[in-house]
């Protein structure tokens, strides 16, 4: 594990990171952000507190942390779903914090993909018509919609599934859905929030690989996890704590998990039982 002191030098460790996903450039940046919730006429929570992080292109970061630690407090404030109370928060260069809720919406369609622990499938909704809803808020022609909701399909390994609808798909298919969904504005980051929860073993490893995959193509990823195992899939880990960040580190090549070589051996485990 090697350790950063968040703010200071992270950018020079992650250049020497392995090969799986090259970071090139900042396509997230938050700044000193802070979230505090009024409970009552006295009572002040304070979810964030003064919270700084960098996401460069082609990263797969994994901000890991227990219930009520702030992590998901910090993922609505990076996807643009809540406003910090203090702080600036900026997406491609650009200063989002003080956009008003049309504008967030524009900047979030085009720019933010999600994958939620719930999947948030509409169930009676065929898989294509799922992945095209984000394409008809963007008010793309029917044709360019199919077309595209199709490609990103086929690139999860649903092109069988295509009118399947969400009823008819297993856990991990509807999550593969999802991130489908998620991917077919071409946004600059895809933002996961939890995305083997909801799953057996083997669906949560399967997850991860396409994860992984999309990284490796140069898509970049954030990932909300309070599961170490499912952070050492990622390149770095943000550890926060108290809604402050404890922790910013580059998990080792001996460190990271492959989860493709994970399948594998899943796979060699199932045969050699059968055998017996």
């Amino acid at each position: 594990m090697s350790t950063v002191v968040p703010g200071q030098g992270a950018a020079d460790i992650r250049k020497e990171s392995d090969s799986m996903g090259q970071p090139e450039q900042s396509v997230l940046e938050v700044r000193n952000v802070t979230k505090t919730y009024q409970i009552g006429d006295e009572i002040a929570v304070k979810a964030l507190d003064g919270v700084s992080l960098n996401v460069d292109k082609g990263e797969l970061i994994a901000i890991i942390g227990p219930s009520g630690s702030g992590k998901s407090t910090l993922m609505h404030s990076i996807g643009l779903l809540d406003h910090p109370s203090t702080g600036e928060v900026l997406v491609g260069g650009i200063d989002v914090t003080e956009m008003d809720e049309n504008e967030l919406a524009r900047v979030r369609n085009k720019e933010i993909g999600f994958v939620f622990q719930a999947f948030n499938l509409l169930a009676r909704t065929s898989a294509i018509e799922n992945v095209e809803l984000p394409l008809i808020y963007a008010g793309v022609p029917a044709t360019e919609r199919k077309r595209r909701a199709t490609e990103a399909l086929e690139r999860v390994g649903l092109g069988g599934r295509l009118q399947h609808n969400s009823s008819q798909l297993s856990g991990g298919q509807q999550q593969r859905v999802a991130i489908a969904r998620a991917l077919v504005t071409e946004p600059s980051i895809i933002l996961a929030d939890e995305p083997t929860g909801n799953l057996d073993s083997k669906s949560g490893v399967e997850v991860m690989a396409f994860l992984q995959e999309l990284n490796r193509s140069g898509v970049t990823i954030v990932l909300v996890t309070h599961d170490a195992h499912v952070a050492k899939h990622a390149m770095r880990v943000v550890q926060i704590a108290d809604g402050r960040i404890v922790q910013d580190y580059m998990n080792t090549p001996e460190e990271r998990i492959d989860a493709s070589l994970e399948l594998k051996k899943l796979q060699a485990e199932k045969e050699a039982s059968v055998e017996l």
